[in-house]
């Protein structure tokens, strides 16, 4: 099946094969909404550069107001949730990481984390996993999928060095970041199962390394990810954080697209979104303060 044959998302989760009007009781529902933002590196700590560590706390809390007032269905945050202390004192580095957390469960609904490299400078995996909260059955886990009005989402962990071992209390580079063969093949099988869902790409680092970016931004076995993306039909957008200024590119029916960091400039200023599955399948982004609105058609 092509790409321009596969139509459309609908909020109700179904999904039909060919160009045609929806059902008339589906179209009336209203398209999927999520809130999203991306790299917060929250620290009590000074200003350093261009990173405000200590103001993430009133711009998240921004955002979850935002996103309680449009009602958003979800919140997905797409990695480096938190900073550390000069030192990286495990224990001081985890009071930052509750108290960003905090500020994202005042949302009152779901919360989907993705892991970023900073999330593990002087933390284990286990420990962030245990001190943040995903929804039910993504609850302690670093990659998976869930199902939210019709569109599955699948959250990849790009957290591990080139000879496979996880990121762990800072012991990598950060150029160096890798999606173990296990998780791909996982990846593909979740694909193959499930053809006929609209499906999202979430992950921290960058995949589109065919782009114009630099490829230490990326993923280093990127190629070989998005191969099995574009083996399958369904899959719509990967949306990604790590990248600060954001970034946005279009392969064969997938858009790539990077979130602004939140950490960059002094609040008020700020960055963050909120994105819609409308019912045509197209991806629009409604983007608050510097984050740009876009739109992201739904065809070949």
């Amino acid at each position: 099946m092509r790409r321009s044959e596969f139509i459309k998302y609908v909020a109700g989760g179904i999904v039909l094969l060919s160009v045609g009007k929806l059902p008339a009781a589906t179209a009336s529902r209203k398209p999927l909404r999520f809130g999203v933002l991306t790299d917060t590196h929250y620290a009590d700590r000074p200003t350093a550069g261009t990173r405000h560590y200590a103001d993430s706390i009133a711009k998240v809390r921004e955002a979850v107001e935002e996103f309680k007032r449009a009602e958003c269905d979800f919140i997905v945050e797409l990695g480096d949730l938190k900073d550390m202390d000069a030192e990286g004192t495990p224990a001081l580095t985890l009071t930052y990481l509750d108290r960003i957390e905090q500020e994202l469960q005042r949302f009152g609904g779901k919360v989907y984390h993705v892991l970023g490299n900073h999330d593990m400078d002087c933390l284990t995996k286990d420990e962030f996993l245990a001190h943040t909260f995903n929804p039910q059955r993504a609850r302690g886990k670093a990659h998976y999928s869930f199902v939210e009005g019709g569109v599955r989402f699948i959250v990849l962990d790009a957290n591990f060095k080139a000879d496979g071992e996880p990121y762990s209390r800072g012991n990598f580079d950060w150029r160096e970041a890798l999606i173990p063969e296990s998780q791909i093949e996982w990846l593909d099988g979740e694909l193959a199962a499930h053809r006929k869902q609209p499906t999202i790409i979430l992950l921290h680092q960058m995949l589109d390394s065919f782009s114009d970016i630099s490829p230490n931004l990326c993923v280093n076995n990127a190629e070989r990810v998005v191969e099995v993306l574009e083996h399958h039909s369904q899959v719509l957008a990967v949306v990604q954080g790590h990248h600060h200024p954001g970034h946005y590119s279009h392969r064969r029916g997938i858009h790539y697209l990077t979130l602004q960091g939140m950490i960059e400039q002094a609040a008020p200023a700020n960055s963050y979104a909120i994105v819609e599955v409308q019912l045509s399948g197209d991806i629009k982004i409604d983007g608050y303060r510097s984050c740009p609105d876009r739109v992201m058609p739904h065809k070949s």
